[in-house]
């Protein structure tokens, strides 16, 4: 029985007017099954009722094929190791072949992590979140400040000419003197002035400012930092930048900082913190006022200090005197003529 490919062809070139012969000789089929083929219609009733069938191709050895067991054993302790550092690995133990199969089989082999994002409800009082997001405004690009509080999603919000850790001890004191209490902990992006060194993809840990850490203790809250890529676990504050910048910012105008500030706070009076929230289906304001001011710690009897903090002294710019009058005094003519040695 000849494959169905051959047949294909057979009634293809029929199609195309060649002869029996000819196409006897072309497939290296016998032209009486040439002949019986046509006559019987056999060509017409099964060649499009058979299932095609391929040949598997034979599998060709890759370099990276004898360590792909290291690499899956590897990638199964750590999920989060980078196909460069396993190409280090693998390469120490006798890989001879390029990094690009290295990474690309680590793409098809590395665990993907279940990771729904599911949302987060703290209790009162338990949890802040931080951020900061940029604007540019006519005389230059400044940095707002958001703090929410996460039961309540009572909103804070402050702009400022610099995203320093300065800025972001200056204005956490302002906010929590507006909550009148602190959270027990803050989460914060992964931010220079929160965490100096993420060493996590190399088993080890985030490695946080000491001065944050100072900063907390006087505060009496406890700093996380969010995983990195993972913005969805700080969604209570990632959200409120995209209202601030939909429902405040947009269409408005500002005639200085000092007009900033000052239509930001209006907006968290009247807007903001008043309005329906969308998750509690409540205001903020009454939930903070309910539920979550009594909820917070206290509040430092005094501001943080910082010791290693080295805040640049403003010039102070003094005026110059006034150009002093000169008084001549006015003498006889014979006064001078004494004074040079001359004779009246």
């Amino acid at each position: 029985m000849y494959g169905r490919e051959k047949r294909v062809l057979l009634r293809e070139y029929l199609e195309q007017g060649w002869s029996e012969g000819a196409l006897a000789a072309k497939l290296g089929i016998g032209r009486r099954t040439v002949h019986r083929w046509i006559e019987s219609g056999q060509l017409e009733r099964d060649i499009d009722e058979e299932a095609v069938r391929y040949k598997s191709r034979p599998p060709v050895e890759r370099k990276i094929d004898p360590y792909g067991p290291i690499i899956q054993e590897r990638l199964q302790a750590y999920p989060l190791l980078s196909a460069v550092r396993l190409h280090g690995e693998i390469k120490a133990a006798g890989y001879k072949g390029s990094y690009t199969q290295v990474k690309e089989y680590v793409r098809q082999v590395r665990p993907v992590a279940v990771d729904p994002v599911v949302r987060f409800e703290t209790p009162p009082g338990h949890q802040g979140q931080v951020d900061f997001a940029h604007f540019r405004l006519p005389w230059g690009r400044r940095w707002a400040l958001l703090v929410v509080l996460g039961y309540s999603r009572f909103l804070w919000l402050r702009f400022f000419q610099r995203q320093d850790m300065g800025t972001l001890f200056a204005g956490l004191e302002q906010a929590f003197a507006f909550f009148e209490g602190v959270p027990q902990e803050l989460l914060f992006d992964q931010m220079k002035s929160v965490i100096v060194q993420d060493e996590r993809l190399n088993g080890g840990r985030l490695v946080e400012n000491p001065e944050l850490l100072r900063f907390a203790h006087h505060w009496q809250f406890r700093a996380r930092a969010c995983r990195p890529y993972r913005a969805q676990t700080k969604g209570k504050v990632e959200r409120p930048i995209r209202y601030v910048r939909e429902n405040f910012f947009y269409g408005r105008t500002f005639l200085n900082d000092e007009d900033l500030n000052a239509q930001a706070q209006q907006w968290l009076r009247h807007v903001a913190n008043v309005r329906i929230h969308g998750t509690t289906n409540e205001r903020p304001q009454d939930r903070y006022e309910r539920d979550e001011r009594t909820a917070l710690n206290s509040l430092a009897t005094r501001p943080y200090r910082s010791l290693a903090l080295s805040v640049a002294a403003t010039p102070t710019i003094w005026p110059l005197p006034a150009p002093r009058q000169l008084q001549v005094e006015r003498r006889p003519l014979e006064v001078y003529t004494r004074i040079v040695g001359g004779r009246s």
